[in-house]
């Protein structure tokens, strides 16, 4: 029962032992489907070690040097640290059911560095990024990217948020215009977000050009290739739509993604001066630690701009640099 006999079902080393347990710990999993194929591509590779290295009975002197021989590939330290928790899951499982001892008791995983690995935009550069694109909104394509960014920069939804909207979903609420969503991990759409007025002329134009791929249950943003015209976008397309609005724009660099949307609506809201349990409620964080990552990075980086402000007034004159008179 707690052999890990390797077996070779398609070039991988994969436990016999996994093929059992792993069966019945993804199916115990209440989960969505996206969320068990991140488990189960997480909890493989632990299997594939032990096949690999003759691991029979894993002690917890494996599980650490599992851990530290993911440290030496090139995975990132999130990657480790999801691995290492999902290791810790399976066998805190298999303890719970008498199936063998949880010997992944509290081993830590990777240290995760918290600050944004993805840069806001200044309130300038998302001025001008929207302007450029801004200057293209008489073809369906043009209304469309100029609507899509305008309204990720404004609220800050995600790309997935971004997929799933459907023209049906920008109603009236309390006398504004929201934009229902289905947030990340949820499975309906109960939040929603306050759409501009800007932004929402922005969308209703580009609705306007569609013709009848306009119905309310069409999807918001649609493709306008040939070969899925008015079908629904991917993640990667509006992705990739984003970042080119950027680089249009003068703006590339690969710390700027259509995440940084995301970042740049919500540092703004704080430098707005709003409240931290007014922000999280906006952005829809979970826990106001996440909001708590960018009221310090804001924090640290405005004592970095005064400090140089004042080393550029008495070098050169001015607080920006210049020469002064």
């Amino acid at each position: 029962m707690n052999a890990l006999t390797p077996t070779n079902p398609a070039g991988a080393l994969v436990p016999a032992f996994s093929q059992r347990l792993f069966n019945s710990f993804i199916s115990y999993l209440d989960a969505s489907k996206k969320s068990i194929e991140t488990y189960t591509r997480a909890l493989r590779p632990f299997f594939t070690y032990c096949g690999e290295n003759g691991i029979t009975r894993p002690q917890r002197a494996d599980v650490l040097a599992y851990r530290d021989a993911l440290k030496g590939t090139n995975k990132s330290a999130s990657t480790v640290q999801l691995y290492i928790t999902v290791v810790r899951l399976f066998f805190r499982w298999t303890a719970q059911n008498g199936l063998y001892p949880d010997v992944a008791e509290h081993v830590k995983g990777a240290k995760v560095d918290r600050s944004h690995k993805k840069d806001a935009l200044t309130g300038a550069q998302a001025r001008d990024i929207l302007r450029v694109s801004g200057k293209n909104i008489s073809t369906e394509a043009g209304a469309r990217d100029y609507a899509l960014v305008s309204l990720m920069m404004a609220t800050g939804i995600r790309t997935i948020e971004a997929v799933r909207a459907d023209i049906g979903d920008l109603r009236a609420r309390a006398g504004e215009t929201v934009l229902f969503i289905q947030g990340k991990g949820h499975d309906d759409k109960a939040d929603w977000v306050k759409v501009p007025q800007a932004v929402e002329k922005a969308i209703r134009n580009y609705i306007s050009l569609r013709g009848t791929y306009a119905r309310d249950t069409e999807p918001l943003f649609a493709s306008v290739s040939p070969r899925d015209y008015g079908g629904r976008m991917t993640t990667r397309s509006i992705s990739r739509i984003v970042k080119n609005s950027f680089i249009k724009a003068g703006y590339k660099s690969s710390r700027l993604t259509a995440h940084s949307t995301r970042h740049t609506a919500v540092t703004m809201a704080l430098q707005a001066g709003r409240s931290l349990e007014e922000v999280k409620d906006f952005a829809r964080h979970v826990s106001i630690a996440t909001t708590l990552i960018y009221a310090h990075d804001m924090s640290a980086g405005a004592a970095k701009d005064a400090c140089g402000d004042a080393i550029a007034a008495q070098l050169f004159g001015g607080a920006d640099g210049s020469l002064g008179k």
